[in-house]
């Protein structure tokens, strides 16, 4: 049997805060991680080699032939069909970066334990283009393509359930897809725009307007009213109201009221309260700057559009007010008046008058509420996480 092995390489850390709480191959971009993409590609089941303390949540398998696999890499036709040709001991690398290799089950584990793991050829993949995340920003910009992808690949060949009646499409009907138990009346679906693909028991409140590409995941939520501009994602049980705009929701992370977001990456269990805004666009329409974690400093972006990137079980509180560029840290708590600063270390408290450091057992307490509301545990390996974030962030809670 062969096994995929997606590894997280140094990208991770561009990647920060979104790859504290999850490996670089399990962000969605499109309407399916980058895990569940590769398992489609290449009907493989998909493991991860990633940091020591993700390893209970996200473990490793391995069998005697072994894809390893760059997980900020999204699969093409190009990719796909070189990654399958390749023979044991044998690797792509593109400007020294290894991009995929093909090993045995020593092999594997020799890596693991940051061992030598023998020899092994290696081709340059040149000039062969490479779809790959290497910043947050790169989720929200490659959305669109990615979502376009996704939704040929998931209903090709299938039929859609039916839309009821009450509601009105602008354009082919081939670019809606509706999975099974799918709940909606009384909306607008325009998808000359692009493909619309509402997931297995999700819902769309009367009134909501939707220009694609959109995709829903299994039971999430667009609240009475919604405004959504594509390419944007729900990921599973999200629920979303409000104006938003190239927006990418990881998974169980709510946006319920109104208020405008846009080209921003939200990730899970986070939850941003009624009224909230993001600013995407400076006054001035200059180039924003974000934090680089590896930087450790702002560095341009070379984009003009860039709204809030906020890591797994940050909060947002009502009417805060977002600005351009912003990074929120994992299990960072926002509220009060005015504009916070551009930056928000994890485990941060507070807002513009000054922060306080969120105690961890007060933020796991938090987590496990809030997770228990979807019927989802709090585990020992969940515990193990929330320390070993804690500590890494620290440096940054000291600035």
């Amino acid at each position: 049997m062969s096994q995929i092995i997606l590894f997280d390489a140094d990208v991770r850390n561009h990647l920060l805060p979104l790859t504290y709480s999850r490996p670089v191959g399990d962000l969605r971009v499109g309407i399916l991680t980058i895990a569940e993409k590769w398992e489609r590609h290449l009907r493989m089941p998909v493991s991860f080699l990633t940091q020591d303390y993700l390893a209970d949540l996200f473990p490793l398998q391995v069998q005697d032939h072994n894809l390893l696999i760059n997980g900020s890499v999204l699969p093409t036709a190009e990719i796909v069909a070189l990654i399958l040709d390749l023979a044991p001991g044998e690797a792509y690398v593109k400007e020294g970066e290894l991009i995929a290799a093909c090993l045995d089950r020593a092999a594997v584990l020799s890596l693991e334990e940051d061992q030598d793991f023998g020899e092994i050829q290696a081709f340059d993949l040149g000039d062969q283009p490479l779809l790959s995340l290497n910043r947050p920003a790169d989720i929200f910009r490659l959305n669109d393509t990615a979502l376009r992808e996704d939704f040929m690949l998931l209903t090709a060949g299938r039929t859609s359930a039916p839309l009821p009646a009450s509601n009105t499409v602008i354009g082919p009907l081939e670019n809606l897809f509706l999975e099974e138990g799918v709940d909606i009346e009384a909306c607008t679906l325009n998808v000359k725009t692009g493909p619309i693909y509402l997931g297995k028991g999700t819902t769309l409140l009367e009134g909501s307007l939707v220009r694609g590409p959109l995709a829903m995941g299994e039971g999430s939520v667009l609240k009475m009213g919604a405004k959504i501009y594509g390419a944007t994602t729900l990921g599973p049980n999200c629920k979303v109201g409000g104006e938003v705009n190239n927006v990418v929701f990881q998974a169980n992370s709510n946006k319920g009221h109104d208020g405008y977001l846009g080209n921003s990456v939200i990730g899970e269990w986070c939850n941003i309260g009624a009224d909230t805004n993001a600013s995407n666009l400076r006054n001035d329409y200059g180039e924003v700057r974000v934090w680089s974690y590896p930087e450790g400093r702002f560095v341009k972006t070379g984009l003009q559009f860039h709204g809030l990137i906020m890591a797994d079980h940050a909060k947002a509180g009502i009417n805060t007010m977002i600005n351009t560029g912003t990074i929120i840290g994992f299990s960072a708590n926002l509220f009060g008046e005015g504009f916070p600063r551009t930056f928000i270390p994890s485990f941060s408290w507070g807002g513009a008058s000054g922060f306080q450091t969120y105690r961890q057992d007060k933020a796991m307490a938090t987590a496990e509420r809030v997770m228990s509301r979807r019927e989802q545990p709090l585990t020992e390996a969940h515990q193990k996480m929330f320390t070993a974030i804690f500590e890494e962030s620290s440096q940054y809670r000291k600035r």
